[in-house]
């Protein structure tokens, strides 16, 4: 069976597409880019990006009756290769209280959707 999993609690999409389809166990989270859910734009700067990606991923997760703890994959996408360490540091902090890190790509891109720093797409199953 799949489910359109859609939530106010983290930004709408910006094209044609889901928040997330549920599919079974598991939970296809699309790409995430730090926009505040309120004014529909982003926030300033990376750290900040990264953080409301996360509170979107979590909410998500939330709506769909997963946690993070669900989290088996994560790709993120860096418009700029020096971020990948600031990335890893506050990814740490995200992931801290997982027994099981989820795995992770990480790919370096020339630009993402309304300018974004980063964005992150994820998969979950229960």
């Amino acid at each position: 069976m799949k489910k359109e999993i859609r939530t106010n609690e983290a930004p709408l999409p910006v094209a044609p597409y889901s928040q997330a389809v549920l599919v079974d166990n598991m939970l296809f989270i699309s790409g995430q880019i730090g926009m505040d859910k309120e004014s529909g734009k982003l926030v300033e700067g990376f750290e900040g990006q990264v953080k409301m990606i996360f509170r979107s991923i979590e909410a998500i997760l939330s709506s769909a009756g997963f946690s993070k703890t669900d989290l088996v994959k994560l790709t993120v996408y860096l418009t700029e290769g020096v971020d990948f360490e600031r990335f890893n540091k506050l990814y740490e902090e995200f992931v801290r209280d997982i027994n099981i890190k989820p795995a992770r790509s990480t790919i370096i891109v020339s630009a993402l959707p309304k300018g974004a720093l980063v964005e992150i797409d994820a998969i979950a199953v229960r």
